[in-house]
């Protein structure tokens, strides 16, 4: 017992802070690392917020995974004069749990945590000989809120609010691809570029595999009797939550230009949310009800991609969509608006035309630009040979790049970087965070 008490005093502590587990990558990430790290090298704690009522609540992703994190009840999307008390409550998990490194993701958790983290290294008697407690603070973008959330003052306010949390409260900034650290650091001036590293998304094929060999035990085209369709439709695929930043309005618009043109194609939007009754009225009005179905939040989402010919992403802001990644895993061709990490993971630029890009992986336009887009599904729906070959090269680029143990693995490497004194070995840097901390 004496040993196991040693080697758990030489375990990294660390402490991962997100601001609730809903639908969406970011649950999934923070999942992974929190059970997927060594235990024997380190000792992980998450801590998170409540899902409001009105969005899909992932708690069972964790719990499947064997994590049970600390509930902050208080601790929501919004700013609000309660975030003082989730602070409070953040520092006194601080001060038990001890940890060398406090891990934050997104944008509220962000906030908080790395405001009670810098109060935690600072609150010790060595302060008063300017000598803090030893503790790393390491922030995540999965996303940003610095345009499409909010209006100007508000996210003026963000965006200033950011670039302090930056210079004082953090040793260490990770983005999730180099067009997003680009817009973050030199667009947005958040931070300094020395302090970026990026380290890509990774998913389960595990997981993937799984429900994909599950798939192919049901029966041929089940989503297509399900949404009575016939196999010589295309079926243009699009998962996530139904909210403003996914602009799932374009993608309606592009459904109702398709069909006006007789192309025959019909649209699959997977998940729900708030505006869902509204997108359902827009799609009726647009005279695409019957060509457009929404099929709500589905336990076999990814699983579902097997099925499209196509999957969409309209999004007005991302970081590096999952959604995508998960595709691309499938065998689907892509068809997305160009923001955050997209065109990291589209392969080599083939050509652009009539507004859309032409990539090894899919087509991409630019956000907000419908006919762009409705374009790009055209030149994929009318080109079936092609959407397969694209499929193929995507699922071998996400193989070989983006699986969920090279993500733990780059953690795991820059956590041993900032905290080496309590590695048994040195520490070793991956291509996928020294590329980025060279100017």
């Amino acid at each position: 017992m004496e040993r196991d008490d040693n080697e758990a005093m030489e375990r990294i502590r660390v402490v991962r802070i997100i601001d609730r587990l809903n639908i969406g990558g970011p649950a999934k990430h923070v999942t992974w690392l929190t059970a997927g790290l060594n235990p024997e090298r380190f000792e992980t704690t998450l801590i998170t917020g409540v899902v409001p009522a009105s969005e899909g609540d992932m708690g069972y992703f964790a719990r499947a995974a064997g994590v049970e994190p600390l509930v902050i009840e208080e601790m929501s999307r919004e700013l609000s004069l309660g975030d003082i008390i989730v602070i409070f409550k953040i520092l006194r998990e601080l001060f038990w749990l001890k940890p060398q490194i406090v891990h934050t993701h997104k944008a509220k958790a962000g906030a908080v945590g790395r405001v009670a983290a810098t109060i935690y290294k600072w609150l010790t008697p060595s302060a008063l000989w300017l000598r803090p407690r030893r503790l790393s603070v390491v922030h995540t973008y999965h996303g940003h809120v610095f345009h499409s959330y909010y209006g100007a003052a508000k996210t003026r306010l963000f965006i200033t609010i950011e670039r302090a949390l930056a210079k004082f409260c953090t040793d260490r900034i990770v983005t999730i691809s180099e067009q997003q650290r680009d817009e973050i650091c030199r667009k947005f001036k958040v931070g300094r570029f020395e302090q970026f590293g990026v380290i890509p998304l990774g998913i389960d094929f595990n997981e993937v595999n799984i429900r994909l060999e599950a798939r192919r035990g049901a029966r041929p085209g089940q989503l297509r009797e399900e949404i009575r369709i016939g196999a010589d439709d295309t079926l243009i695929g699009m998962v996530g939550r139904l909210c403003e930043v996914k602009n799932h309005e374009m993608l309606i618009d592009s459904a109702a230009k398709l069909r006006a043109g007789n192309l025959n194609a019909h649209f699959a939007i997977v998940g729900d949310g708030h505006l869902r009754a509204g997108l359902e009225t827009r799609a009726k009005t647009a005279g695409v009800g019957q060509f457009v179905t929404f099929t709500g939040f589905r336990d076999d989402a990814v699983s579902l991609y097997a099925d499209f010919d196509i999957a969409a992403l309209t999004s007005l802001n991302e970081g590096t969509p999952l959604t995508l990644i998960e595709a691309m895993s499938c065998g689907c061709a892509v068809a997305s608006t160009e923001v955050g990490g997209v065109v990291d993971l589209m392969g080599g630029r083939r050509e652009t035309r009539d507004g859309f890009t032409v990539w090894d992986h899919g087509v991409t336009a630019p956000s907000r630009d419908a006919g762009a887009f409705t374009n790009g599904l055209r030149y994929l729906i009318e080109r079936p040979d092609l959407r397969r070959e694209m499929g193929e090269r995507g699922r071998t680029f996400v193989l070989s790049r983006l699986s969920k143990e090279r993500l733990i693995g780059d953690i795991d490497d820059l956590y041993c970087n900032l905290n080496s004194e309590s590695c048994d070995v040195a520490p070793k840097r991956t291509s996928s965070t020294t590329d980025s901390h060279s100017p």
